[in-house]
């Protein structure tokens, strides 16, 4: 039985020396094996995963690679379990951990920076200079579960207390996998841009970042806040998330109905989250003067941009990688105020062993899957669960 040197562990959860995980072959060829229970270090706590939702990067790492690097190179084939949206339960603590206790639910950030290089020390950590510099060795360098180690699609796994968030007992372990992704959306509006109650708002693209957006600006006091997008049924739910008005962007003209809904001129700040090839100039063309565009997404290949648009009008122009400086715990104090239901993007559960079908459903949008969520535990072997 699981009993490393050093390590607090409870009789209240007893922990096996190995776990299922699933792993990553070829491109697009996931792989259930056997593999060791990880042993926390001294700052780290093992936390038994209970549910992992899928994210669009992780089809992007399970199919391609990039953004994963693994042993300094691409994930496949080396034996990588990948996935990042995960909580679950601390079941044991490292040496001189007592910031957490055994038994606590938490839910996790993805980054653990290295904490030396510039951007760290700026609490700017999913920037990290040394991201993917551990080389295997997790005691160097930035270390991100499911991106450069092992991530969440297993029964257990090992984090850095300073990603740990948290959570309280009436929030389900389903919008509990959601608070990374409101935290990433939080970071963008606020650690970054700077929002401030009153000012207006675009999110172009109803994806789970984008309905998150709209929700997180609104519970910030944004307004007006418009969504824009291609699916009714997404936008409707945006409306239920806070958004002012929507836009169905094969009807209407984007830009033109953003400046109408908004009294003739442009917002203060447009979250892109559609990665579609036009919707840079489409966002800084939304912007008043001096206004901000948040890029959330990225198009797969490189496309135009009007830079003479944006110094015309002194527009602010910036990436966000992942959910930095500590967002994800006010996304998280937002969602356990009921300051929005982060919920409702939840559409599908699968059980842990049916990983490849909540993966496929994720890719393809099968029934119009937002947000698919994994269980470990509480689903049964070929049960799917539609969210209500």
């Amino acid at each position: 039985m699981y009993a490393p040197t050093g390590v607090r562990t409870s009789t209240d959860y007893p922990i096996p020396d190995t776990m299922k995980a699933w792993v990553l072959g070829d491109p697009g060829e996931l792989l259930l094996r056997d593999k060791p229970v990880p042993v926390p270090k001294k700052a780290e706590v093992l936390v038994r995963i209970d549910a992992v939702a899928i994210c669009a990067t992780d089809l992007e790492i399970i199919y391609h690679g990039p953004p994963a690097l693994i042993l300094g190179g691409m994930p496949h084939n080396k034996n990588f379990t990948p996935g990042h949206e995960y909580m679950g339960t601390v079941v044991a603590l490292g040496p001189g951990v007592d910031e957490y206790r055994i038994g606590q639910r938490v839910t996790v950030e993805i980054h653990a920076g290295c904490g030396q290089c510039k951007r760290c020390r700026e609490g700017m950590y999913t920037a990290c200079h040394n991201y993917g510099l551990n080389y295997g060795d997790v005691d160097k360098g930035h270390r991100a579960n499911g991106f450069t180690t092992d991530g969440g699609f297993c029964e257990y796994q090992v984090n850095n207390i300073n990603t740990l968030v948290a959570i309280p007992d009436a929030m389900s372990d389903e919008e509990a996998t959601l608070v990374v992704t409101a935290g990433t959306a939080m970071y963008g509006l606020t650690e970054l841009g700077g929002l401030v109650a009153g000012e207006s708002v675009v999110v172009t693209g109803p994806g789970p970042i984008g309905l998150l957006g709209v929700a997180v600006a609104k519970a910030l006091g944004a307004h007006p806040v418009i969504l824009t997008g291609t699916r009714d049924n997404r936008l409707g739910i945006g409306r239920e998330l806070g958004a002012d008005h929507v836009i169905n962007v094969r009807r209407d003209d984007a830009v033109a109905a953003v400046r109408r809904l908004n009294g003739g001129k442009g917002v203060d700040y447009v979250l892109e989250c559609s990665g579609a090839p036009n919707a840079v100039n489409e966002a800084v063309r939304m912007v008043n003067r001096g206004g901000k565009v948040c890029l959330a997404a990225f198009p797969h290949e490189e496309t135009p941009v009007d830079i003479a648009e944006i110094v015309r009008n002194n527009i602010y122009v910036y990436g966000i990688r992942g959910e930095g400086k500590s967002a994800t715990h006010r996304a998280e104090a937002f969602m356990s105020q009921k300051r929005f239901d982060a919920s409702k993007i939840h559409t599908h559960t699968f059980p842990l062993d049916d990983l490849p079908t909540a993966i496929r459903y994720a890719k393809d949008r099968v029934e119009d899957a937002i947000k698919v969520v994994v269980k470990a535990r509480g689903v049964s072997a070929a049960h799917k669960v539609a969210a209500e």
